[in-house]
């Protein structure tokens, strides 16, 4: 799934931002990353402050479980414009229980922007769930701004556009359908969602797949009926895949979406035993079994190229062949 023709709505009022950098998940290893990625930061003109733990590691995480919540609660009360993770990896299940959701919360709503991706699902399914504040999907310091060489130029640009207030939404064109299997080549190959539909307000929500099916049956996975659902997975062969969407199935929470968002599904091997099952025989699977329609090619997931979603906001949803429209307008 390639990120074709995708954008953000942008404006280009792009002050210096304080944006902290803290370590709510696994011990950063890449530290040649991490020190390139506070330099672009620092080069695009932002205020970079490193929380004093944010290299701490303890086995395979960056602290021991209280010093990964110390972290989160010294990044809510920053006062910066942007809390922005180092890294993904796994933690942060581990400490939903003890997280101060209200310091949260009072800081989102001070102006802090809560930006992650991967294992970050969690916290920020966990925000919406005890608070409804809206967090911020999107990149991470080492994989996104630590690259050698530039960042992509989109993910910077939508990252920029929602610092400075002006980031409102996202299009990109989805792939186009492909015929059924021994089709006849003449015949007609019917849409996989409607050729032009509107949802006209939704919550949006969602992430990380596998950390998405293990909140499910928790106080942290939120109860969004009527919800866009947009989810993404690295490392995970399509059955599992299927199968952590079966999990969402059978617990009910497809059945409420109004619209089902796949992001980007990278760095997985098919093998000969699956005789022709790959990532679109679970896309088909899927759409057989939810009545929403079923959106591919998000521009978000373990890939260079993403866009900033506002995980818990009302969107709207606009379709107009495979042009897609994501709008929120004043999610800020």
């Amino acid at each position: 799934m390639s990120s074709e023709n995708t954008s953000c709505d942008c404006g280009h009022d792009h002050g210096p931002k304080h944006i902290y950098i803290y370590s709510p998940s696994s011990a950063v290893r890449d530290k040649a990353a991490f020190k390139r990625g506070i330099k672009r930061l620092q080069a695009l003109g932002h205020e970079v402050e490193i929380d004093p733990d944010a290299l701490a590691s303890h086995t395979r995480f960056a602290g021991d479980d209280a010093t990964r919540l110390a972290a989160i609660h010294r990044a809510a009360a920053s006062g910066a414009d942007v809390a922005l993770i180092s890294r993904g990896g796994y933690g942060l299940t581990r400490l939903l229980p003890d997280i101060d959701y209200a310091a949260v919360a009072r800081a989102i709503e001070g102006g802090t922007l809560f930006v992650g991706v991967s294992d970050f699902t969690a916290f920020q399914n966990a925000v919406l769930a005890q608070t409804g504040a809206v967090t911020w999907a999107g990149p991470s310091l080492g994989a996104d701004f630590g690259v050698q060489g530039l960042p992509d130029d989109i993910m910077e640009a939508c990252f920029d556009d929602v610092l400075s207030g002006h980031g409102e939404g996202t299009g990109w064109r989805m792939p186009r359908d492909k015929a059924c299997p021994g089709a006849a080549p003449t015949e007609p190959v019917p849409p996989a969602v409607p050729q032009e539909f509107e949802i006209p307000a939704a919550r949006l929500w969602g992430g990380n797949l596998t950390v998405l099916s293990s909140l499910v049956g928790t106080p942290y996975l939120p109860q969004v009926p009527g919800g866009i659902l947009f989810i993404e997975d690295v490392n995970e062969h399509p059955y599992r895949i299927e199968r952590m969407l079966t999990q969402l199935l059978h617990a009910g929470v497809l059945a409420q979406q109004k619209a089902v968002l796949l992001g980007q599904f990278t760095n997985y091997q098919l093998a000969p035993h699956d005789k022709g099952y790959k990532l679109q025989t679970v896309v088909d699977w899927l759409r057989s079994k939810i009545t929403a329609p079923v959106l591919a090619n998000l521009p978000y997931g373990h890939v260079a190229t993403k866009v900033m979603l506002p995980v818990g906001a009302q969107v709207e949803l606009s379709v107009q062949g495979r042009d897609a429209l994501l709008y929120w307008g004043h999610a800020h």
